[in-house]
């Protein structure tokens, strides 16, 4: 690879922090710290209590490292691998806020995701919406991978 060619793989890699992008990682940041500093407490001290609520929390929280790692570290691949990790977000954040208002007896205590993330100022179900519509719209992306209409 030639120094021309580095230069702008790193320049593509670093823009996805560009921008929104910013927001969203530090955004992604603020909750990979609630969400995994919540359910460690909670599965060391009460896990008997609700241990469905609280591993989901902490995968919550696992998911939300991992899309802030792909958002700084940039690229194609790391692209992909967020929208992929976002989609899958955004169901589970559908799936459990849906089943926390259907069966509210089910979650003993609550998760993240419970009511759509209302108790996180709904940022869990607004945040990988926006997280999707930014990658698929951020400036970097490769020759002959142009956003979708």
């Amino acid at each position: 690879m030639t120094s021309g060619e580095a230069e702008v793989a790193t320049t593509a890699r670093t823009r996805l922090i560009s921008g929104p992008g910013v927001l969203l990682v530090w955004l992604y940041g603020v909750m990979v710290v609630g969400a995994v500093s919540r359910s460690v407490y909670q599965i060391a001290t009460e896990f008997d209590r609700a241990p469905l609520a609280y591993s989901l929390s902490a995968v919550a929280g696992v998911v939300y490292g991992f899309i802030t790692y792909t958002l700084v570290r940039g690229g194609e691949t790391a692209r992909r691998a967020a929208q992929v990790c976002c989609a899958a977000e955004l169901a589970g954040v559908l799936v459990v806020g849906t089943w926390t208002l259907v069966d509210p007896g089910a979650f003993p205590d609550a998760t993240v995701w419970s009511d759509f993330g209302m108790g996180y100022l709904f940022i869990p179900v607004l945040l990988p919406a926006s997280a999707l519509w930014w990658l698929r719209r951020a400036p970097g992306r490769q020759a002959g991978t142009a956003p979708r209409s």
